[in-house]
Protein backbone atom coordinates (compact mmCIF):
# COMPACT_ATOMS: atom_id res chain seq x y z
CA UNK A 1 0.00 0.00 0.00
CA UNK A 2 0.98 3.06 -1.32
CA UNK A 3 1.20 6.59 0.94
CA UNK A 4 1.28 9.50 -1.03
CA UNK A 5 3.75 12.52 -0.06
CA UNK A 6 0.83 14.87 0.87
CA UNK A 7 -1.31 12.87 3.18
CA UNK A 8 2.44 12.16 4.94
CA UNK A 9 2.78 15.92 5.51
CA UNK A 10 -0.67 16.31 6.98
CA UNK A 11 0.34 13.76 9.31
CA UNK A 12 3.35 15.57 10.59
CA UNK A 13 3.43 18.35 13.27
CA UNK A 14 4.12 21.99 11.83
CA UNK A 15 4.95 24.28 14.55
CA UNK A 16 4.53 26.94 11.55
CA UNK A 17 0.97 25.64 10.81
CA UNK A 18 0.20 25.47 14.63
CA UNK A 19 0.95 29.32 14.86
CA UNK A 20 -0.95 30.36 12.21
CA UNK A 21 -3.63 28.40 13.99
CA UNK A 22 -3.54 29.99 16.85
CA UNK A 23 -2.65 33.64 14.87
CA UNK A 24 -6.73 32.96 12.85
CA UNK A 25 -8.37 31.61 16.32
CA UNK A 26 -6.94 34.95 18.00
CA UNK A 27 -8.41 37.28 15.17
CA UNK A 28 -11.60 35.50 15.30
CA UNK A 29 -11.86 36.27 19.36
CA UNK A 30 -10.78 39.74 18.52
CA UNK A 31 -13.44 40.15 15.40
CA UNK A 32 -15.67 37.93 17.85
CA UNK A 33 -19.88 39.12 16.91
CA UNK A 34 -21.05 41.03 20.03
CA UNK A 35 -17.37 43.19 19.96
CA UNK A 36 -15.42 43.06 22.69
CA UNK A 37 -18.32 43.51 25.55
CA UNK A 38 -19.31 39.94 24.71
CA UNK A 39 -15.29 38.86 24.64
CA UNK A 40 -14.71 40.38 28.10
CA UNK A 41 -17.53 38.95 29.82
CA UNK A 42 -16.45 35.80 28.71
CA UNK A 43 -13.14 36.19 30.19
CA UNK A 44 -14.68 37.10 33.16
CA UNK A 45 -17.12 34.22 33.58
CA UNK A 46 -14.26 31.94 32.60
CA UNK A 47 -11.74 33.57 35.43
CA UNK A 48 -14.59 33.60 38.09
CA UNK A 49 -15.66 30.25 37.76
CA UNK A 50 -11.94 29.03 37.80
CA UNK A 51 -11.52 31.35 41.61
CA UNK A 52 -13.78 27.91 43.03
CA UNK A 53 -13.40 24.73 40.67
CA UNK A 54 -10.57 23.14 42.30
CA UNK A 55 -11.76 22.65 45.43
CA UNK A 56 -15.39 21.39 43.75
CA UNK A 57 -13.10 18.80 41.88
CA UNK A 58 -13.36 20.08 38.53
CA UNK A 59 -17.54 20.23 38.67
CA UNK A 60 -17.46 23.85 38.57
CA UNK A 61 -16.45 24.14 34.90
CA UNK A 62 -20.03 23.52 34.10
CA UNK A 63 -21.22 26.52 35.61
CA UNK A 64 -19.50 28.43 32.37
CA UNK A 65 -21.98 27.01 29.97
CA UNK A 66 -25.35 28.29 31.85
CA UNK A 67 -23.45 31.48 33.04
CA UNK A 68 -21.83 32.21 29.40
CA UNK A 69 -25.61 31.72 28.00
CA UNK A 70 -27.25 33.83 30.37
CA UNK A 71 -24.82 36.70 30.65
CA UNK A 72 -24.54 36.43 26.63
CA UNK A 73 -20.68 36.11 26.93
CA UNK A 74 -18.67 34.76 24.40
CA UNK A 75 -17.48 31.03 24.90
CA UNK A 76 -13.30 31.09 23.91
CA UNK A 77 -13.28 34.39 25.71
CA UNK A 78 -14.41 32.40 29.04
CA UNK A 79 -11.95 29.46 28.42
CA UNK A 80 -9.37 32.43 27.88
CA UNK A 81 -10.47 33.20 31.25
CA UNK A 82 -10.69 29.50 33.07
CA UNK A 83 -6.94 29.45 31.77
CA UNK A 84 -5.70 32.10 32.95
CA UNK A 85 -7.06 31.71 35.93
CA UNK A 86 -5.39 28.44 36.40
CA UNK A 87 -2.10 30.16 36.29
CA UNK A 88 -2.91 32.94 38.97
CA UNK A 89 -5.31 30.31 41.22
CA UNK A 90 -2.42 28.97 43.78
CA UNK A 91 -1.35 32.65 45.28
CA UNK A 92 -5.31 33.89 45.10
CA UNK A 93 -6.23 31.12 46.77
CA UNK A 94 -3.13 31.06 49.41
CA UNK A 95 -3.50 35.21 49.47
CA UNK A 96 -7.28 35.76 48.89
CA UNK A 97 -10.04 32.78 49.02
CA UNK A 98 -8.91 30.89 52.08
CA UNK A 99 -9.31 33.82 54.38
CA UNK A 100 -12.12 35.58 52.87
CA UNK A 101 -13.92 32.27 52.66
CA UNK A 102 -12.78 31.76 56.75
CA UNK A 103 -14.20 35.41 57.54
CA UNK A 104 -17.51 34.65 55.57
CA UNK A 105 -18.35 30.87 56.85
CA UNK A 106 -19.10 30.75 60.89
CA UNK A 107 -17.33 28.35 62.53
CA UNK A 108 -19.81 26.14 63.32
CA UNK A 109 -21.71 25.51 60.01
CA UNK A 110 -18.59 23.09 59.19
CA UNK A 111 -20.03 20.25 61.46
CA UNK A 112 -23.47 21.37 61.00
CA UNK A 113 -23.38 20.64 57.49
CA UNK A 114 -21.28 17.80 57.54
CA UNK A 115 -24.10 15.50 59.81
CA UNK A 116 -26.50 16.59 56.84
CA UNK A 117 -25.10 16.09 53.59
CA UNK A 118 -24.01 12.72 52.57
CA UNK A 119 -20.71 10.94 53.57
CA UNK A 120 -18.59 11.51 50.28
CA UNK A 121 -19.69 15.25 49.45
CA UNK A 122 -19.02 15.81 53.53
CA UNK A 123 -15.35 14.90 52.68
CA UNK A 124 -15.19 17.27 50.03
CA UNK A 125 -16.59 20.22 51.72
CA UNK A 126 -14.51 19.56 55.39
CA UNK A 127 -11.30 20.61 53.84
CA UNK A 128 -12.45 22.97 51.09
CA UNK A 129 -15.36 25.33 52.13
CA UNK A 130 -13.38 27.74 52.97
CA UNK A 131 -11.42 27.99 50.02
CA UNK A 132 -14.95 27.24 47.83
CA UNK A 133 -16.91 30.30 49.27
CA UNK A 134 -13.99 32.60 49.37
CA UNK A 135 -13.47 31.25 45.73
CA UNK A 136 -16.98 32.46 44.76
CA UNK A 137 -16.62 35.72 46.63
CA UNK A 138 -12.79 36.43 45.35
CA UNK A 139 -13.90 35.33 41.70
CA UNK A 140 -16.97 37.44 41.43
CA UNK A 141 -14.84 40.30 41.99
CA UNK A 142 -12.08 39.60 40.31
CA UNK A 143 -14.42 38.92 37.38
CA UNK A 144 -16.01 42.28 37.82
CA UNK A 145 -12.90 44.07 37.99
CA UNK A 146 -11.26 42.23 35.14
CA UNK A 147 -14.22 42.75 32.60
CA UNK A 148 -13.21 46.60 32.39
CA UNK A 149 -9.47 46.55 31.38
CA UNK A 150 -9.77 43.32 28.67
CA UNK A 151 -13.11 45.70 26.88
CA UNK A 152 -10.80 48.03 26.72
CA UNK A 153 -7.96 46.40 25.12
CA UNK A 154 -10.33 45.18 22.65
CA UNK A 155 -11.75 48.24 22.19
CA UNK A 156 -8.35 49.84 21.42
CA UNK A 157 -7.41 47.03 19.24
CA UNK A 158 -10.76 47.46 16.96
CA UNK A 159 -10.10 51.15 16.81
CA UNK A 160 -6.07 50.89 15.99
CA UNK A 161 -7.44 48.47 13.18
CA UNK A 162 -10.06 50.31 11.84
CA UNK A 163 -7.49 53.46 11.80
CA UNK A 164 -4.73 51.33 10.09
CA UNK A 165 -7.41 50.23 7.13
CA UNK A 166 -8.77 53.74 6.84
CA UNK A 167 -5.16 54.88 6.45
CA UNK A 168 -4.52 52.04 3.67
CA UNK A 169 -7.95 53.30 1.70
CA UNK A 170 -6.41 56.74 1.61
CA UNK A 171 -3.02 55.90 0.18
CA UNK A 172 -4.71 53.15 -1.84
CA UNK A 173 -6.92 56.12 -3.37
CA UNK A 174 -4.03 58.92 -3.93
CA UNK A 175 -2.15 55.84 -5.62
CA UNK A 176 -5.06 55.42 -7.96
CA UNK A 177 -5.67 59.22 -8.60
CA UNK A 178 -1.93 59.81 -9.66
CA UNK A 179 -1.59 61.91 -6.33
CA UNK A 180 1.64 62.35 -4.96
CA UNK A 181 1.47 60.76 -1.59
CA UNK A 182 4.10 57.79 0.78
CA UNK A 183 4.59 56.41 -2.80
CA UNK A 184 8.55 55.98 -1.69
Amino acid sequence: MQVSEGALRKKKFDLKQTGRWFKYKYLLLLRAKGGPSMVATGFSIGLAVEMFTLPTVGLAFFLIFPLVWLLRGNFAGALIGFVFGKIIYVPMAILFNKPVGSLVVPPGFKEYLIHHVPAFLANVLKGSLELIVGGMIVGGVLGLIMYFPIMLLLRLHASRRKDRRRLRKEHQHAMASGLPGDAD
